[in-house]
């Protein structure tokens, strides 16, 4: 007598992804609730930029790069609210659960990409009492800090030229070299998640 295998096409795909506290995060209808930024930030410290093509010990982690654009933000407009600085040092949150996939890889994959990733942004400002959506206004402003961190980190690190990158990201942002060594000396993980986590406590009070 023969067993009938199960019909695997009756088995429902798995969308979630298990967290290290425990919690289980739904990636097509992620709960607010589900987040813990202890583990956003052992994630973002675990995932390397620029595809890990960057000099240095370590990797350039994400986590470092959000903590930059921040940096970059808080140099142009130091008297800039909190909330607007928490939501640059989150900008990048989703990258935890989905890693962090190069611009040119995101253009041939097309929107689904985006829509996972806005869905997950979304959940993540409300969990820490951001707006789900930022104003456009908003959006331009850490943008325009993400590309300026980019700009450094091209240059830097990922050995493009200052006019290559100055063509692809803007203009230099203009950091204090103090500064600059600081931030774009690649980290061990656990120093960039104890630094993102510090910086986010910094941020929240």
């Amino acid at each position: 007598m023969t067993t009938a295998k199960p019909n695997t096409s009756d088995v429902s795909p798995r969308v979630w992804q298990r967290m290290l506290s425990g919690r289980r995060l739904d990636l097509l209808d992620p709960s607010p609730l589900d987040i813990e930024i202890a583990d956003i930030a052992h994630g973002l410290a675990r995932v390397a930029r620029w595809n890990g093509q960057t000099h240095g010990s370590h990797i350039f982690s994400v986590a470092q790069h959000t903590l930059l654009v921040e940096a970059v933000m808080r140099a142009h407009a130091p008297r800039i609210d909190r909330r607007v600085r928490l939501a640059a040092l989150l900008h990048d949150a989703p990258e935890y659960v989905v890693g962090d996939m190069i611009s040119p890889f995101k253009a041939v994959i097309g929107g689904s990409y985006k829509a996972v990733e806005h869905r997950l942004l979304g959940a993540i400002h409300i969990r820490f009492g951001l707006p789900a959506t930022l104003d456009d206004a908003l959006e331009r402003q850490i943008k325009a800090a993400d590309m300026g961190a980019a700009y450094l980190e091209a240059t830097e690190l990922a050995g493009f030229t200052k006019a290559e990158a100055k063509r692809l990201f803007g203009n230099d942002p203009g950091l204090p070299e103090t500064t600059r060594q600081d931030y774009l000396t690649p980290w061990s993980a656990g120093k960039a998640a104890k630094r993102f986590l510090s910086r986010f406590e910094t941020l929240r009070d």
